[in-house]
């Protein structure tokens, strides 16, 4: 039988080693601080080196605005994409309810697109022989439908905070891909 002393010291032996252990996954799951790109940093030997840097994704919406979509007007997945070099911008989303997002679909209401940002309005274009760029049929659930903005000038820019109104719809907030 061991002494009490002798528990003891391989008790706080024990709890040492654990808190060494801790302390460096801590150390290992944090990033390194970020450098201007005029300094020089040094990697110690011993960490490998890192894979390319993820690019950031914002969350679609902030809080419970996905919830808001989804059970006032009947639609999820929006989202907002740069298209075409920047000459189109294309608003999608996804029908879950098809009474809630009758809105979306009347031919009658004119769509926008509002970019605070740069100060413009954009419309969706209506060619001679295509009609209108976007889908207006009837709403069908679990379908994507989507229509597409005239950027010309490309005043709207990635990453942009954009509010698309479509009669009494409007999704604020939605970021430029």
């Amino acid at each position: 039988m061991m002494n009490r002393a002798a528990i003891l010291s391989s008790l706080g032996a024990m709890i040492c080693a654990v808190s060494l252990l801790v302390t460096e996954l801590a150390r290992a799951a944090t990033p390194p601080p970020s450098s201007s790109p005029g300094s020089t940093t040094t990697t110690p030997a011993a960490v490998p080196a890192a894979k390319s840097p993820l690019r950031y994704r914002p969350d679609r919406f902030a809080g419970r605005a996905g919830t808001y979509y989804r059970l006032v007007w009947g639609v999820d997945s929006l989202s907002v994409k740069w298209a075409e070099s920047g000459e189109v911008i294309r608003f999608s989303y996804r029908i879950l309810d098809a009474d809630k997002a009758r809105e979306l679909q009347n031919k009658k209401a004119e769509p926008s697109l509002i970019d605070p940002k740069a100060g413009v309005s954009l419309v969706v274009p209506s060619l001679e022989q295509v009609g209108s760029l976007r889908q207006s049929t009837d709403a069908e659930a679990g379908k994507s439908y989507w229509m597409a903005f005239s950027n010309k000038g490309r005043l709207v820019k990635r990453g942009d905070h954009v509010i698309v109104v479509v009669g009494q719809f409007r999704a604020d907030g939605l970021v430029v891909d």
